[in-house]
C-alpha cells in the first residue's frame, strides 16, 4: 500500500526493462526495483480459480504475461497440502500471487505458506504477493513468514470481500432474502475483489511495491443491516438481516459443507478491530476504492441475484 505520487506510476502501462539480458533482468526484477518484463518468466497465481485469483490471472493474461494457475485441477497441479506439487508449479516462475484456502488464519497455513515462500526464493522467484486478512493475528504470522522468505514481497491485507455476497457463502442467503450472521451491529469496510486484483497485479508487475503492506478496504463502513438495505435497493426485493448466535451459524456453515471454524473467525474479526478505513487502494493505485453500492448495482444487473 503507497503514496498518491507513486500510485500514478504504478498503474498498468508500457512495461520497461533496464537491460536486454535475461540474467540482468532477473537480478533487478528480483529486488522489485523495475517493472517485470512480459517475457521474464511465468507468473504463478495460487488459487487462480478463486474470487481474487481468477481476476488476477485474467488481468495478467490481458497484459501479455504468461500465467500458471495454481490449483489441484490445474495443468500443472498445485496443492498446499502436497509439497510434492510445489517444485513443478515453480518451474520458470518469476513472480507469484499467493492465496491460502480456506483462510490464512486457519491451522497449518503459516507453516505451508512459509515453506512455500522459502522454496520460491531458493528457486529464484523474484516477487511474492500475499493475500491476507485484516485483524487476524494468525494471518499476520503468515505475512511474517513471507517477509522472511528471502525474496521481494508485498502483502495485500484485505477487509471482507463485496463478492462474498455474489460468488460465495453469502450468495444463497441473499437469494433467500435473509442474512443470518453472528455479527450483531458490527461494521466492516467491505472491499471489492476488482480493487484487490488491480493492486495485486500492480505489485506483481510494477516497480515501487516491494516491502509494502497494503490495507485494502472500501470507502465507507457498513453494518450488515446496512448491507441488507443496499442489497434490497439493488435487487428490488427485500433482503433482511438477522443476528444469530455463533453456535447456530456454525451449524449453518457445516450444513453447507463449509468449515464451521468460519463462525468463530467471523465473531473474532468483527469485534470492532476492523472498524476503520484503510488507504491501500489509494496508495497503490492513486484512486479511491470502489463503493459497495456500485458493486451491488453491477451484480444485480448481471442476474446473479435473480430468483
Amino acid at each position: 500500500m503507497r503514496t498518491d505520487a507513486q500510485g500514478s506510476q504504478n498503474r498498468p502501462g508500457p512495461l520497461v526493462s533496464s537491460t536486454s539480458s535475461p540474467n540482468g533482468v532477473a537480478a533487478v526484477v528480483a529486488k522489485g526495483v523495475v517493472d517485470l518484463p512480459v517475457g521474464a518468466g511465468v507468473v504463478l497465481v495460487v488459487g487462480g480459480t478463486g474470487k481474487t485469483g481468477r481476476r488476477v490471472a485474467e488481468r495478467l493474461a490481458g497484459l501479455g504475461y504468461g500465467v500458471r494457475v495454481g490449483s489441484r485441477s490445474g495443468a500443472v497441479a498445485f496443492d498446499w497440502h502436497d509439497e510434492g506439487t510445489w517444485e513443478a508449479a515453480l518451474e520458470g516462475v518469476s513472480a507469484a500471487y499467493l492465496t491460502y484456502y480456506p483462510d490464512l488464519a486457519f491451522p497449518g497455513a503459516v507453516e505451508a505458506v512459509g515453506a512455500f515462500a522459502r522454496l520460491a526464493a531458493r528457486r529464484g522467484v523474484g516477487r511474492l504477493v500475499l493475500l491476507s486478512g485484516r485483524g487476524e493475528e494468525a494471518a499476520e504470522a503468515g505475512e511474517k513468514a513471507v517477509m522472511e522468505s528471502g525474496t521481494a514481497w508485498t502483502v495485500v491485507r484485505c477487509a471482507w470481500f463485496n463478492q462474498n455476497f455474489s460468488e460465495s457463502f453469502f450468495l444463497d442467503p441473499v437469494l433467500a432474502g435473509e442474512l443470518a450472521l453472528p455479527v450483531g451491529g458490527a461494521v466492516e469496510p467491505f472491499v471489492d475483489a476488482e480493487d484487490i486484483a488491480e493492486v495485486a497485479v500492480a505489485a506483481l508487475t510494477r516497480a515501487g511495491h516491494a516491502g509494502e503492506v497494503y490495507e485494502l478496504t472500501g470507502p465507507r463502513l457498513l453494518s450488515f443491516a446496512e448491507v441488507a438495505v443496499e442489497l434490497s435497493r439493488a435487487t428490488g426485493r427485500e433482503v433482511r438481516f438477522e443476528a444469530v448466535s455463533e453456535a447456530a451459524y456454525r451449524g449453518v456453515l457445516e450444513e453447507a459443507g463449509l468449515p464451521g471454524d468460519f463462525a468463530e473467525l467471523f465473531s473474532v474479526i468483527l469485534d470492532g478491530r476492523n472498524a476503520s478505513l484503510g488507504d491501500g487502494v489509494r496508495r497503490a493505485l492513486g484512486r479511491e476504492p470502489r463503493d459497495f453500492a456500485d458493486f451491488a448495482r453491477e451484480a444485480a444487473a448481471s442476474g446473479v441475484w435473480d430468483v
